[in-house]
């Protein structure tokens, strides 16, 4: 017996199902991997902590692929968590492969710009650099791409954290403003490189008869 629902409807509708089903496992591997780190970290008396990003120094240049999954410590982790997992999901729903690019990106541009640009020999630690990378790839995805559940995506996601981009200027001490503003320059940049490509328009000349 029919539902009514056309069959690529339907197809669709199971696509985005298991792309959110396998977007949410990812995601929760991820913040996962950072906890068992955070472990190992603790039970090692801050041993990992010699692998985030020293600023200036050459030897300090691994620690851009190594400091988004390690934390100064188990509250530090977990403020970072629960958004983590909320915008790196809606970040990683429209698919996989965009997802480990766009992470891939703001990884990069987030750590460089904190190792140029951080006081020398400062060490830093943390996926902050990730949340606001993925705060701005979602927002700037919407009016890349300029499809509709992207653009709805956008704005929600706008609305509810717009708050955290004060944490991209000079404030606090201790808190890597450099780690969330450039991540979140990653995140626009990732946008912009990952965003739908549109075939292009041919125009089609008219003869006039007279």
């Amino acid at each position: 017996m029919s539902d009514g629902i056309p069959p690529t409807s339907r197809q669709k509708v199971h696509g985005l199902l298991a792309g959110a089903i396998g977007s949410g496992l990812l995601v929760v591997l991820l913040v996962g991997v950072m906890w068992v780190l955070e472990v190992v970290d603790y039970v090692g008396d801050g041993y990992l902590d010699r692998y985030g990003i020293i600023a200036h120094e050459p030897d300090g240049l691994p620690g851009i692929f190594f400091a988004p999954f390690l934390h100064a410590g188990f509250p530090h982790l977990m403020a970072n968590s629960l958004p983590l997992l909320i915008l790196g999901f809606l970040a990683a729903v429209r698919g996989l492969g965009k997802f480990l690019g766009a992470s891939l990106i703001i990884i990069l541009v987030s750590g460089v710009g904190v190792w140029v640009t951080s006081p020398p020999d400062s060490v830093t630690l943390g996926a902050s650099g990730l949340v606001f990378g993925y705060f701005g790839y979602v927002v700037a995805r919407g009016l890349f791409d300029r499809r509709l559940l992207d653009i709805v995506l956008g704005v929600i996601v706008a609305a509810l954290y717009w708050s955290i981009l004060w944490g991209a200027l000079p404030g606090e001490t201790g808190i890597s403003w450099q780690g969330h503003l450039f991540g979140l320059i990653g995140g626009v940049l990732a946008a912009w490189v990952l965003r739908r490509r549109r075939p292009p328009v041919t125009r089609v000349s008219t003869a006039s008869i007279e």
